[in-house]
Formats: structure tokens, C-alpha cells, sequence
């Protein structure tokens, strides 16, 4: 096993109307970057950031660059990233973003 890509559902809170659960596809390569996860929401809108940020983040808010990440409540957390055009927020089940963490740890680079 390489590469970890995980389909999951967010909500990305706006002043606007609820546009309802978005698709994210979050991906980790360890061949490619062995500390850092990527996140891909709808559009062209992708993020690569460490690893270890988000998994600090769903315990006690983080933050590293133009990405922050904390718990929000009991079951939830939120991703916050922050570009020159504006911050998109995006909230997760945390059960979500673990499962995905504990899989990244279970891939191992593949070697040529």
C-alpha cells in the first residue's frame, strides 16, 4: 500500500446559505511527501500541510502558515485555510480526519 486516498463529506461554513455537504478527497503519498497530507475541495482549491498539524489540530487548535485547525465541540473539528483571495472554512466529522490519519501511518513508500 502506497498512497492513501480518502472520499469524505464537509460543510463549508459561510455567511451564505448552506450549500449542504461538499465532496473533499483528502491524499497522502509517502513517496512524494512523507510529512505532508493534501486536501482537495471543489474547484481548484487544494492544500498541502503537514501531517502532524492536522493530527495536533484535533486535539488543541494549530497552526502553521496560511492553515488552522482545531476541535470544534465533541465530535467535530474544522479546517481553516487562508489564501491572498480570502479563508475557506471547512468543517469535519474528527472520527473522519482520524481514520484518515491512521491510515496514512499504516502506508509505507514503495521502493524502486
Amino acid at each position: 500500500m502506497s498512497v492513501v486516498e480518502q472520499y469524505a463529506r464537509a460543510h463549508i461554513v459561510t455567511d451564505e446559505e448552506d450549500p449542504g455537504a461538499v465532496p473533499v478527497v483528502l491524499r497522502y503519498d509517502p513517496d512524494t511527501d512523507p510529512r505532508s497530507v493534501r486536501f482537495r475541495l471543489p474547484g481548484p482549491h487544494e492544500w498541502t500541510f503537514s501531517r502532524a498539524l492536522l493530527e495536533r489540530g484535533l486535539r488543541t487548535p494549530a497552526e502553521s502558515g496560511a492553515v488552522r485547525v482545531w476541535p470544534c465541540g465533541r465530535v467535530q473539528a474544522v479546517v481553516e485555510f487562508h489564501t491572498d483571495h480570502g479563508v475557506e472554512v471547512v468543517q469535519f466529522d474528527s472520527k473522519t480526519l482520524l481514520r484518515f490519519l491512521r491510515r496514512t501511518y499504516t502506508a509505507e513508500p514503495v521502493h524502486s
